[in-house]
């Protein structure tokens, strides 16, 4: 579906009532997440029917679900249908949306004008709803691919020159120009947090630059040498998918005046590079082996951070990861189950 036919259907769907914004309001408010069978959704769907209830957190998706997810209500959408988004809110009584649904950086670079459309389409789509509808809060996931060639590699600002090479990260910082857009002019409360390489064993990656982190593991779990597209020193911000489910939550629980950021903000939990991880992941598997022969991905890495400067988000609503390489691989390791 094309942008404007896609707004045009969202244009056409009648207001809700005021709602009033308090934290016992927003744990009883239903919530929608789209792009639930992602790595990200399918750990924050988890975690968030276990805070809120089964039925209180509709997961959805393009694609069919996995067994964890329907542990609650599960729904088909296309992250496009304007109409089928606002019918599912009508339906569930929807207050809160958690938009996760996107084309990541390598894939992307296969084929840049769907990825802009789906991650372009998609937002508009749903920040158009939550004005008419006056939802109560919408996340939606920025990523350090908004940085380009040009950014300060170490310690990355807040607030910095931007400027990236990759259709993903471009959408990415057109997303966030939007999401401030809708807080600023319409007051749509909006959040949102710039990822860094997040791993996670629940769900196999879906081709993103930093999907080696997630690979290296199966591939340690299986018995088998891993081949690492990326160079050994490619040093990259990186984090467990629990201190990013926690973080997303905690951002969206806390209270509106203390959002100062609300383009995205910037998080950080540990930077290392495949060397790294390798080290970490060979001394609890003494036989696993690695090489490398570095691919496009290389040039797309190369102009990202090697860490970030999170500061605001730990200053304005208590940001503080738990997990650093050590204890995510132990925990990885430990439970990761081979299909």
């Amino acid at each position: 579906m094309c942008l404007s036919k896609a707004l045009l259907l969202v244009l056409n769907i009648t207001n809700f009532a005021d709602r009033t914004l308090t934290l016992q309001n927003l744990r009883m408010s239903t919530i929608l997440i789209i792009g639930a069978c992602g790595q990200l959704g399918t750990e924050l769907t988890e975690s968030l029917r276990a805070r809120h209830g089964n039925d209180k957190v509709i997961a959805t998706d393009v694609s069919a679900p996995k067994e964890s997810l329907l542990s609650g209500p599960f729904e088909h959408l296309d992250a496009m249908d304007g109409k089928r988004l606002a019918e599912l809110i009508v339906k569930y009584r929807v207050g809160q949306i958690y938009h996760l649904a996107a084309v990541l950086s390598a894939k992307g670079e296969a084929d840049p004008m769907f990825a802009w459309n789906l991650n372009m389409t998609s937002l508009l789509t749903v920040l158009e709803i939550a004005k008419e509808r006056r939802l109560e809060r919408v996340y939606w996931p920025s990523s350090i691919a908004v940085f380009g060639p040009n950014s300060p590699i170490n310690h990355t600002p807040q607030n910095t020159i931007m400027n990236p090479n990759t259709v993903y990260g471009i959408s990415k910082l057109a997303g966030e120009r939007w999401c401030e857009y809708y807080f600023l002019k319409y007051g749509v409360d909006v959040r949102s947090i710039r990822y860094p390489g997040l791993i996670g064993y629940k769900a196999k990656p879906g081709g993103g630059t930093t999907d080696y982190a997630v690979d290296i593991y199966y591939k340690a779990k299986e018995g088998k040498d891993f081949n690492c597209f990326l160079r050994e020193d490619t040093l990259l911000p990186m984090m467990y998918m629990t201190d990013a489910v926690d973080g997303t939550i905690q951002l969206m629980e806390e209270q509106s005046s203390k959002i100062k950021i609300r383009s995205s903000y910037n998080l950080h939990a540990m930077s290392f590079a495949p060397k790294d991880i390798y080290e970490a992941i060979k001394s609890e598997v003494p036989g696993f082996s690695i090489s490398y022969e570095p691919d496009f991905r290389q040039k797309i890495a190369d102009s990202w951070p090697n860490s970030i400067d999170d500061s605001h988000a730990r200053a304005d609503w208590g940001w503080e990861p738990k997990y650093d390489l050590k204890r995510m691989t132990t925990e990885i390791l430990a439970n990761l189950i081979l299909d």
